[in-house]
């Protein structure tokens, strides 16, 4: 992968950064580094006021050029100031969509690690979280962002998860917690750890050969995806496997396919997992459903695909 005179030595070979965890009455940053939507600003200072934090919107997000949240240099200048801000604790994005992408060879990765702080999104956001993983290197959340979920009323467990994984009250040896109202299913049986990595699908293989593709070596792979038919995710699987992507893969974790169900997929991802003998468990609710359950990419976890159980295997924050 050629990448851009001045990106920073790939994050596996650096040290591992530890950010601090939200405090109560901390600073939540709203920035959009994808797509644009139109937001009341007054209602999304209220939502956070009303949970005990405070709320700082960046002006791009008042912005929109078609598809896109502005300009791109005005969504990657809110991206870095809102990192710079020594008081602002956690960053959520406005939405997904398209964009993020184009920021890539821009963003300040030196920057980023020396202010590592929670960065939350999901769809187009999972350029951002692979980027960070491979040049700054600390966790970032796959969760919930503002007005796809938070502003929606979307279910209790979306906003739940996301508070209980940002504030610290969840580290080394906990597990994460998944709505027994969801079943998830056992596609291959077995028992891994790894670092949690991956996010969507499609995302992730667009982002092969660029400064975010996939540190997939030594991962648990989290994949989700939505309105894509099943030969499209055929597809999308064999590319990553023809790449190298699986290589090191030491099990998988199945988010939600929007517009699919569990029974349509399972045949595909047996196929694909079942000769490389790693767990794989399927049905996961985060991605494009409701509820969307906040996961920390880059978090050393343990997947039990038999007892259907995510465990924490180190803390995500600073002490």
């Amino acid at each position: 992968m050629n990448l851009p005179v001045g990106y920073q030595q790939e994050a596996a070979a650096c040290s591992p950064l530890l950010p601090k965890a939200l405090p109560d009455n901390g600073c939540i940053a709203i920035i959009a580094p994808a797509g644009p939507a139109q937001l009341d600003t007054l209602e999304a200072v209220q939502w956070f006021n009303d949970r005990g934090y405070q709320c700082r919107i960046y002006p791009g997000v008042a912005e929109a050029e078609g598809y896109l949240a502005g300009c791109d240099a005005r969504r990657l200048a809110d991206l870095h100031a809102a990192f710079a801000a020594t008081d602002v604790d956690a960053i959520i994005c406005l939405r997904g969509g398209y964009g993020s992408m184009r920021l890539l060879d821009g963003i300040d990765y030196a920057l980023l690690r020396q202010h590592p702080k929670p960065l939350v999104g999901y769809s187009d956001i999972t350029a951002l979280h692979n980027a960070i993983a491979r040049h700054a290197g600390f966790v970032t959340f796959h969760g919930a962002m503002l007005k796809s979920e938070l502003l929606a009323n979307k279910q209790e467990p979306t906003v739940a998860s996301l508070f209980e994984l940002l504030s610290g009250r969840l580290g080394r040896g906990d597990t994460l917690e998944h709505p027994q109202a969801y079943p998830l299913s056992t596609i291959v049986p077995g028992a891994a750890s790894g670092r949690l990595r991956g996010g969507n699908l499609a995302m992730i293989c667009a982002t092969l050969n660029t400064p975010a593709e996939i540190l997939s070596q030594g991962s648990i792979l989290f994949i989700e995806d939505v309105n894509e038919p099943l030969y499209r995710i055929d597809r999308l699987l064999t590319q990553l496997r023809l790449a190298g992507k699986f290589e090191g893969v030491r099990g998988v974790l199945v988010g939600d396919f929007a517009g699919l169900e569990q029974a349509q997929l399972a045949p595909i991802l047996r196929q694909m997992f079942e000769p490389l003998r790693i767990p794989v468990l399927a049905g996961w609710r985060s991605g494009h459903c409701d509820p969307n359950l906040t996961l920390p990419f880059g978090a050393q976890v343990l997947l039990d695909a038999d007892r259907h159980r995510l465990q924490l295997q180190q803390d995500l924050f600073a002490q």
